[in-house]
């Protein structure tokens, strides 16, 4: 284990945990001692909404760790000596080749990858419904939060997938440590930009008018969704040990939405135009039963790659 490992250790905690719930807080105040309220009002609490957005968070997070293990295995099953099997949760290899360490980095490179090019789509041509404006936000989401944080683990861990790769490269400690504060930044950067799209969803201006509207519209489009679809991202995940099932769900749960969440009260935001509101939920649902019974039945086994 790193030197740097106590340092690491409570940053991570300040950054990740304390610091959104002190923001959090002054937001809760100042919601509180607001002088006054807009005369409309906010609407009622689109269940339907919030329902959607919870599938769309399972579906999107399976997928996002569905291409980092294929981005795992495929360039070990390309090099010579080794042979790879994917899992539902995991991957594996027999074979012996230096450049395995080093591969173990290219599934956290490609979600982050992915995430910025979904972040592309958003800014440049923003889906007009909001099924594929969330599908959107969360891949992005999930596609970030599922590789930075790896950053900070593995400037700990060296049995850490992303500590390999840096065994590998041969990075010593201090510039591990450098790394994962780094990363411990930009999760923190990245976590806030993500409230205004997320706003950007609100069907009337008056949804999220005052700072305590904007932290209950955040509430129920983003932080109860991601909490609902967690027992939906575990069934897929099932067998297997607890960091292979619960904690990569709930660690990412923690250091994402504990941010957005708390920062949602003083977020800027600009509505550009209605986003067309979901009709059914019955697309999301029948995508992410689908892809739960692929996770159990074909990828559970595990599939060679040789």
């Amino acid at each position: 284990m790193s030197p740097y490992a106590q340092p690491i250790l409570i940053t991570s905690l300040a950054t990740t945990i304390a610091a959104p719930i002190l923001l959090g807080l002054i937001g809760l105040w100042r919601s509180r001692t607001a002088s006054s309220e807009p005369a409309s009002p906010a609407g009622p609490w689109r269940w339907q909404r919030t329902l959607h957005s919870g599938l769309l968070y399972a579906l999107c997070f399976s997928l996002i760790f569905f291409i980092q293990e294929l981005f795992l295995v495929v360039p070990k099953a390309l090099t010579p000596g080794l042979r790879a099997t994917l899992y539902h949760n995991n991957h594996n290899w027999t074979g012996d080749n230096p450049l395995a360490h080093l591969f173990q980095g290219t599934g956290a490179l490609a979600i982050a990858l992915t995430a910025l090019g979904f972040v592309v789509w958003l800014r440049s041509r923003p889906p007009r419904t909001a099924t594929w404006r969330l599908f959107a936000i969360w891949m992005a989401f999930h596609g970030f939060f599922q590789s930075l944080p790896q950053i900070v683990v593995g400037a700990v861990l060296p049995q850490n997938d992303v500590g390999m790769a840096f065994g590998y490269l041969q990075l010593t400690d201090a510039s591990k440590f450098v790394a994962g504060l780094i990363a411990l930044v930009v999760i923190a950067a990245i976590a806030i930009r993500f409230v205004a799209p997320l706003l950007a969803l609100a069907q009337d201006p008056a949804e999220i008018a005052t700072p305590g509207r904007r932290s209950g519209f955040i509430f129920r489009i983003a932080t109860l969704p991601a909490l609902l679809a967690l027992p939906l991202i575990i069934a897929m995940r099932v067998p297997g040990s607890v960091d292979q099932v619960a904690i990569v769900p709930v660690a990412e749960f923690v250091i994402g939405l504990f941010w957005i969440q708390a920062s949602a009260w003083c977020a800027s935001y600009r509505l550009h135009e209605t986003v067309t509101a979901p009709r059914s939920s019955w697309g999301p649902l029948i995508a992410v039963a689908a892809l739960l019974l692929i996770f159990q039945t074909v990828l559970r086994p595990g599939i060679a790659f040789f």
